[in-house]
């Protein structure tokens, strides 16, 4: 009998991105005792005796993950490096340093990669992080960019997905689709162009969400003022995959059931009537868009006056024993929360 030379193959899709991670990660094992806290978290955590040290990366891949059509190589450099602290921050920590691997294929001269590290030079300076080091080498396929950020977190203020508490508030910052409509905007204005390169894109009075999408902006200063707030989250990540995923991932971990209500959801006027020209829902949109790169978290309802009336802060609903995520409707329905969208009860 001949051996097989075709083993079980099982497609990645069949898994999905989180589900490849937990297949692949099954097997780790920990090795030091300094590690505090390794995969399953925005950032990794290792225990320096004073305080921790978090450590986290990102791989930016041309045509998953950015396209060269209407993304400003600059934007790029600012971007890949703010998709990385946004996780230092998500664990209540302050970022430091950066090291920066660029994959490149010839069809980019050198003041090309000097356009995206002008990018990571103003985004290291805005944010008072050091780029300490890194790797070039040659691509076949195009441009891929992975950051490592590293920062600091005092052990009293680390914030995990895994704390959340019974009667906990679940709180966001910012405001939330913003990206992914700007994103829609680009592709739309991209067809168009290639029916007919003689079109200038339509792109005024969209500044908001575009700058949401090729621009963002790490929330740092949430970080700050929770602090400044005397507020210590009880669990936090950030929201780069869309609000749901993010709300099971916290879910998940905390061993809690999430619930959040529809209409607090904070959505910038301007995404209601995009929606509407797009054929889109705007809770859908809120849901599983991706890449706001706020910071959900959690925190005890005694601490409800301290973040009250805050602009930059909403409540958008509560944590209780349980398992899971629901969506309250705005007619009060209750509707299980999924990673993409969301699925009504039977």
């Amino acid at each position: 009998m001949f051996e097989s030379k075709n083993p079980q193959r099982t497609p990645i899709s069949e898994l999905g991105e989180f589900g490849l991670i937990d297949q692949l990660t099954k097997n780790t094992k920990i090795n030091n005792a300094n590690t505090a806290l390794g995969i399953g978290d925005d950032a990794a955590l290792v225990d320096q005796g004073t305080h921790y040290t978090a450590i986290s990366t990102d791989l930016l891949v041309e045509g998953v993950h950015f396209d060269l059509s209407y993304v400003p190589l600059k934007h790029l450099g600012y971007k890949s490096v703010m998709v990385n602290l946004s996780d230092i921050y998500a664990m209540n920590g302050t970022a430091e340093h950066i090291t920066v691997g660029i994959a490149v294929s010839n069809r980019f001269p050198v003041e090309a990669l000097e356009e995206i590290y002008e990018g990571i030079h103003l985004a290291c300076e805005r944010y008072g992080v050091d780029l300490i080091g890194g790797d070039t080498t040659a691509s076949k396929s195009g441009l891929l960019i992975s950051i490592t950020a590293v920062g600091r977190v005092e052990k009293d203020a680390a914030a995990r997905r895994s704390g959340a508490q019974d009667n906990d508030l679940v709180v966001v910052s910012g405001d939330i689709g913003g990206a992914y409509m700007g994103l829609q905007i680009l592709e739309r204005e991209k067809q168009v162009y290639l029916e007919n390169p003689e079109m200038q894109p339509e792109l005024n009075g969209h500044e908001y969400i575009l700058e949401r999408q090729l621009k963002p902006e790490a929330r740092k200063d949430i970080v700050e003022l929770l602090k400044g707030l005397e507020v210590r989250p009880t669990s936090m990540i950030d929201i780069s995959d869309g609000l749901s995923s993010e709300v099971l991932h916290l879910a998940k971990s905390s061993n809690m059931q999430f619930n959040i209500y529809e209409n607090k959801i904070p959505i910038d006027p301007s995404i209601y009537s995009l929606c509407e020209e797009f054929n889109l829902n705007t809770t859908t949109v809120a849901l599983s868009g991706g890449e706001d790169y706020e910071l959900m978290f959690t925190i005890p309802i005694s601490e409800h006056d301290k973040i009250k009336g805050n602009p930059n802060l909403t409540i958008i609903g509560y944590v209780k024993e349980g398992s899971g995520a629901n969506l309250i409707t705005r007619d009060e329905k209750v509707i299980e929360l999924k990673a993409q969208g969301f699925k009504h009860h039977e």
